[in-house]
């Protein structure tokens, strides 16, 4: 089946919000700062430099993934999640690889994201990529690494 990546439109905001608090749900809590941002992405995400993609099959979307604007070059991969039953078919690398591309486009030198070690398959894809392990300054409770990918050539 193919995967298709599509940038936000506000028809696209329930899935963002529907298939981040599926996991967080899933595996840890939603945190303040998750409610904020999943209830809010246009201010939260997008008004402040960011981008929103999302991963649709035929025409269902599969996966969403964000990019928050740090500080000027640095962007946060964040908000990944993809729909359990299409877990394990590539939309999770499709997306990380899409919102790199994206991050390229806006100038980005730098990706940092916060994990946890028991998601295996979301470090697996980070790791794969070419993401690096730094050390941890916590965003959320439920991070315990701190990864990066420098985009500088």
């Amino acid at each position: 089946m193919t995967i298709k990546i599509i940038d936000y439109e506000p028809e696209y905001a329930v899935y963002f919000e529907k298939i981040n608090k599926a996991w967080l749900e899933e595996y840890f809590t939603i945190e303040p700062i998750d409610k904020y941002v999943l209830e809010n992405p246009k201010v939260a995400i997008l008004d402040q430099g960011g981008e929103i993609l999302f991963a649709k099959m035929e025409d269902r979307v599969v996966g969403t993934a964000a990019l928050r604007l740090v500080e000027s070059g640095i962007y946060e991969l964040t908000k990944m999640g993809v729909e359990n039953d299409v877990r394990g078919q590539g939309v999770g690398k499709i997306l990380c690889t899409a919102a790199i591309e994206k991050a390229r486009d806006k100038g980005a030198k730098k990706i940092v994201l916060y994990s946890n070690r028991m998601l295996v398959n979301a470090i697996h894809i980070y790791l794969k990529i070419g993401f690096l392990e730094v050390p941890l300054d916590a965003v959320y409770k439920r991070s315990d690494i701190k990864m990066e990918l420098s985009l500088v050539r």
